[in-house]
């Protein structure tokens, strides 16, 4: 397979770090970001993946760590949009604040990222973007909804860019992740109201706590980072990937099939709400 240069944000841990690490073992030039790292070459990392510091929320910062790939590279051959937050707490006791900060990170910097990298790909004319959105941008989840939200954003925003893009020769997929074992469950950020006297306090908890079952009990990260390294090769990548476990990749199917209010039942009992 030919070595191509990837650029991945959000490589501190979970999908990022197992992605760039499966990547850089099969050859390719990898550069993984997150908010707090340090220039770390890949020559003195034994051999490892670079690291570069990159925050997605941040215009000035984006496109410095872009310039740096391009500037030792002379091109980028794969962007993965990676890098993401969760957010629980109910609609009402979620503050504009703290939705704000949601979408910032995860539909305003795969945008941001994606305004500061595709004037190379189109002058290139080649390239491939890869957004992780989740099955939540497919499955509403109860007391996720705004995370929920900036997954179904996400969604709509890479259809309309995958056609935009057709005669630029730029490929533009989604993977749509399931529950996997990761750092994800730990970083979980709290709407500030649900943890202080909310009238959704019981039910917001039980939800939380099946998630965070779920999720570790959920799939090794190593199988999206396969996933990745073959849609990166393949010849015409699908416009969308379900990962994870078989039941829950069941889950979109059976809600396009059943009433509204039949599928909300049987959320609201899978999250014991």
């Amino acid at each position: 397979m030919k070595s191509k240069v990837v650029l991945i944000t959000g490589t501190s841990s979970g999908f990022g770090k197992a992605c760039a690490e499966h990547l850089h073992s099969l050859g390719h030039r990898v550069y993984g970001t997150s908010r707090k790292a340090t220039v770390v070459l890949s020559e003195n990392l034994g051999g490892g993946y670079t690291t570069i510091p990159l925050d997605v929320s941040d215009d000035d910062s984006v496109r410095a760590g872009i310039s740096f790939v391009q500037e030792r590279e002379g091109r980028i051959d794969v962007v993965v949009n990676n890098a993401g937050i969760g957010l629980a707490g109910s609609i009402e006791d979620t503050s504009i604040d703290e939705a704000k900060m949601l979408f910032e990170t995860n539909f305003f910097g795969v945008h941001r990222v994606c305004r500061a990298v595709l004037p190379l790909l189109r002058a290139q004319g080649s390239g491939l973007i890869v957004n992780v959105s989740s099955i939540g941008g497919l499955i509403t989840i109860p007391f996720q909804g705004f995370y929920s939200a900036s997954k179904y954003a996400l969604e709509s925003m890479t259809d309309a860019l995958r056609m935009e893009l057709a005669p630029c020769g730029v490929a533009v997929c989604l993977i749509e992740p399931g529950d996997f074992k990761t750092g994800f469950t730990a970083a979980r950020v709290f709407a500030t109201a649900s943890r202080s006297g909310s009238a959704y306090a019981d039910r917001c908890r039980r939800a939380v706590e099946a998630m965070e079952r779920d999720e570790q009990n959920g799939a090794n990260p190593q199988a999206l980072a396969v996933l990745l390294a073959k849609i990166i090769a393949a010849r015409r990548p699908q416009p969308r990937y379900l990962a994870g476990m078989p039941v829950q990749k069941l889950g979109p199917l059976v809600k396009s099939v059943l009433p509204a209010r039949w599928f909300d039942k049987i959320l609201m009992s899978m999250y014991r709400i």
